[in-house]
């Protein structure tokens, strides 16, 4: 169960890179698993959700600029494949799995590039502007993250 729900943090990271580590953070932080005793601790300190909120919030707002990049291009595809690692990781650290969270947040980071950057591709074209699209795809990460996390408790 674990490593399907690491698989699935990853793919949150793949639409949304700062998403998944800030809801990751935010579960280990206020205790709903512990990873206190394994070499992820820092994702339970008390400073490392803001951390990541603030990330994730400006993200969520330079993502509907129309100058961002594609998250396929190497750096922005490189940062959701670190970010799916982390999160994966430290779900799967929360059930001493470390190794096999990152592994399957990994998997998931570029399977949510890839499957995320198609359906946006395609909603953005029904509705003949991206912006929706990218509104659709921010809440279905951030809820997304949230029933993950939640799921892990």
């Amino acid at each position: 169960m674990f490593l399907l729900l690491a698989l699935l943090i990853g793919v949150i990271a793949g639409l949304r890179a700062m998403t998944a580590p800030a809801a990751v953070a935010w579960g280990a932080a206020l205790g709903w698993f512990d990873v206190s005793q394994t070499p992820l601790a820092i994702m339970g300190y008390q400073w490392t959700p803001w951390i990541f909120t603030l990330l994730a919030v400006v993200e969520l707002i330079t993502d509907q600029l129309p100058s961002t990049p594609s998250r396929k291009v190497p750096v922005q595809f490189g940062a959701r494949i670190v970010t799916g690692a982390l999160a994966g990781a430290t779900i799967g650290a929360a059930s001493s799995l470390l190794f096999g969270g990152l592994i399957a947040g990994v998997i998931g980071a570029v399977i949510g590039t890839y499957g995320g950057a198609a359906v946006r591709s395609r909603l953005a074209a029904s509705f003949a502007k991206d912006l929706p699209a990218a509104l659709i795809e921010d809440a279905v990460a951030v809820i997304g993250a949230v029933l993950i996390v939640g799921a892990v408790a």
